[in-house]
């Protein structure tokens, strides 16, 4: 789903950067709400090398295409909407000016549609199914998979509209709008089961830390004249039986890496949903190449090291390395500047 330079126009392009400038000012504000402890930003920082390191798995689909993981819907629920926002963002800004992937002057397109309309759209889902679903854990990991799974189709709807108001090129709106959604519905399955398994995941050892989850209370289960009912107060779990944060993002920092630095080797060579549409149906004819074309970890390898297997695990791990160091670092901010807008004055604020 990564847009290319040359695929949108410049006044489109511009205009999606505006709104994404726009996004990305009120994410900042709402992530004070979200990162409301300190050991949050780093927990936030995680979210985004994991899903840096995820794409980087690109998955078979069908008739030579292949899928990867898009991250909106698993960034909204492990750590809320707005904070996904910026999540997602940080990644699609790594990888545009350090891997070449994504363009430049479609930064504002790639935010908008990877970024904004998969945490919205999936978060919205989310919600509204876990006020009709049974307030239990598993619900979440229910509606997480269909948030997850809406997300997908409805970025391909989103860049079909962007492509109807600037494409650059002359393809009939209808050809693109149906290979489009009907190649990503089938990531999105893909998108779904990753994301209901990291955050099942997460809920199973530190269900406090998963943002979604806030609010859904374990109750103690009696047995009265032979039947279970819920105790009325709920039990709370012993801060000693669980997993510590530190070993949470541990956890998750040596997955990121593992799964970056080697099981990305074993990545589909397909190429993605976009990338084969826009072949097929001759988007891609107006293509630019990326101002970052010549970035010594251009195309996800590190220049001049010739084997492609220790190439492509490098450029892995420090890819994961600097997402994490930036994404912490901006949440970090973030959540300095939370406290720092909390008075005793004005403890609303």
């Amino acid at each position: 789903m990564h847009v290319p330079d040359g695929f949108i126009d410049a006044p489109t392009s511009a205009v999606t950067g505006v709104v994404a400038a726009g996004a990305l000012a009120v994410s900042l504000r709402g992530a004070r709400r979200e990162l409301g402890e300190e050991r949050t930003a780093p927990l936030a920082g995680l979210v985004a090398a994991f899903i840096f390191a995820v794409q980087m798995l690109n998955f078979p689909v069908a008739a030579g295409t292949s899928g990867h993981l898009l991250g909106g819907a698993l960034a909204a629920i492990l750590v809320g909407p707005y904070t996904g926002v910026l999540c997602v963002s940080v990644v699609l800004l790594m990888q545009g000016v350090l891997f070449a992937d994504g363009g430049l002057t479609a930064l504002g397109v790639n935010i908008t549609d990877m970024a904004l309309v998969t945490t919205v759209v999936s978060y919205a889902v989310f919600r509204g199914l876990l006020a009709v679903l049974p307030r239990k854990r598993r619900s979440v990991t229910v509606a997480s998979f269909v948030a997850a799974l809406v997300s997908v189709p409805a970025a391909a709807v989103a860049f079909t509209l962007i492509y109807a108001i600037g494409g650059t090129t002359d393809v009939s709106l209808g050809k693109v709008a149906t290979a489009m959604i009907g190649v990503h519905v089938l990531i999105g399955i893909g998108e779904a089961v990753i994301t209901a398994l990291t955050v099942g995941a997460v809920i199973a050892v530190r269900p406090d830390l998963v943002h979604g989850a806030r609010g859904l209370r374990q109750r103690l289960r009696l047995r009265v004249d032979g039947e279970l009912v819920d105790a009325p107060e709920p039990v709370a779990v012993p801060a000693a039986a669980r997993t510590s944060r530190r070993t949470v993002w541990l956890t998750g920092l040596v997955a990121s890496l593992v799964l970056a630095g080697f099981v990305s080797f074993y990545a589909s060579a397909n190429p993605d949903g976009l990338e084969k549409v826009a072949h097929d149906k001759g988007i891609d004819t107006k293509e630019k190449e990326h101002a970052s074309a010549d970035s010594p970890l251009a195309d996800y390898g590190v220049k001049d090291v010739s084997d492609a297997r220790l190439s492509g695990g490098l450029a892995g791990v420090i890819g994961v390395g600097v997402t994490v160091v930036a994404g912490s670092a901006v949440f970090w901010a973030v959540r300095r500047r939370r406290g720092a807008d909390v008075s005793p004055a004005n403890p609303g604020l």
